[in-house]
């Protein structure tokens, strides 16, 4: 009851004050996600969300922007996966409030923006705790993890539309290895448990088909990454035009673009194809003759879609891709 009576007196503010959500998405305020996002060590996902979201609001947001974002914000958060502390652990130290108001002092969160409550985030913040001097768990923006943020937009041959990667620095900045390509990831899967993954030799594991359209759906490709982890093959990479878990870190690279299932270059990756991610320059590249994949590429045949039928079938036809937030109604 005492949520609902909370719920209801928000929605009697937005009401008197006119507050609807098209006054609070705006360009701004999907700049300060972006910049919580980079400080905080957020998930992948939030890239093809907050895009999909600023699509449906009419905000310009690209993949540029994530990555002019990422290069000026420090990563800060100590948090799992790729941290010592939890979520939990952060609440109790004053929260996301707390890590705000670190943030809009030092200018790189924008205070002003509206918000829900009729007042500026500024104002919304200003009662809370400051982030207690001896805590560890938020790095001090004089000494931060990295610094700068931890998402990396790639470009190369191998996305020429764009690629997500989620690069903290711990596993270095540059990995390459031969390509071992699977069409789907229950294929990997079924490699993992033969133990056909090499060890020894940098490995580069391919899953392809499983984007927006080849998935469809673009499925989370969480049992292969987290198999990957949890066998410590520090020599494996793995890139995919679907997702992958926010709990992965190592030299994962998803929302490859253009997808498999309409021709993108990663539908001819061929085994033993030298491949290289830099996170340096911001590039994933297979080291072929560009004229060798003009050649695979003409070659290439469209597969039959894997569903025919039902919702499936339609979103699969109409999906965008994941460099414009894998939406429906961009036509």
């Amino acid at each position: 009851m005492r949520e609902c009576a909370k719920a209801a007196a928000a929605i009697r503010v937005c009401m008197e004050k006119n507050i609807t959500p098209r006054k609070l998405l705006t360009k701004a305020s999907f700049e300060n996600a972006l910049v919580i996002m980079m400080a905080l060590g957020g998930s992948t996902n939030a890239v093809l969300h907050l895009l999909a979201m600023a699509g449906t609001a009419g905000v310009p947001l690209t993949l540029a922007d994530f990555q002019r974002v990422s290069d000026k914000i420090p990563f800060l958060a100590d948090l799992a996966p790729s941290g010592k502390y939890l979520a939990a652990d952060l609440f109790d130290i004053g929260g996301m409030p707390s890590v705000m108001k670190l943030l809009v002092a030092a200018n790189l969160l924008d205070g002003s923006i509206p918000t829900v409550t009729g007042k500026t985030l500024a104002e919304n913040i200003a009662s809370y705790p400051s982030l207690p001097q001896d805590q560890v768990i938020i790095r001090p923006l004089s000494n931060p993890i990295k610094p700068t943020g931890h998402i990396e937009i790639l470009h190369g041959n191998l996305a020429p539309s764009g690629a997500v990667a989620k690069i903290t620095g711990k596993e270095g900045l540059k990995f390459t290895g031969k390509a071992l390509v699977f069409n789907k990831e229950y294929q990997l899967d079924r490699a993992l448990n033969l133990g056909q993954i090499p060890h020894g030799e940098n490995v580069v594991v391919v899953v392809r088909y499983e984007g927006p359209k080849g998935g469809p759906g673009m499925p989370e490709q969480l049992k292969a990454s987290a198999a990957i982890m949890g066998a410590r093959l520090t020599n494996v990479a793995l890139i995919t035009d679907g997702r992958y878990s926010g709990a992965s870190h190592g030299f994962i690279v998803g929302h490859i673009t253009p997808e498999a299932a309409v021709g993108g270059p990663i539908a001819v990756v061929q085994n033993g194809d030298l491949i290289t991610i830099d996170a340096e320059k911001n590039r994933i590249d297979m080291l072929v003759d560009q004229a060798e994949i003009e050649r695979r590429l003409e070659k290439w045949t469209e597969p039959s879609m894997p569903v025919t039928r039902g919702v499936l079938a339609k979103y699969a036809r109409l999906v965008g891709d994941a460099s414009h937030g894998a939406m429906t109604d961009l036509f």
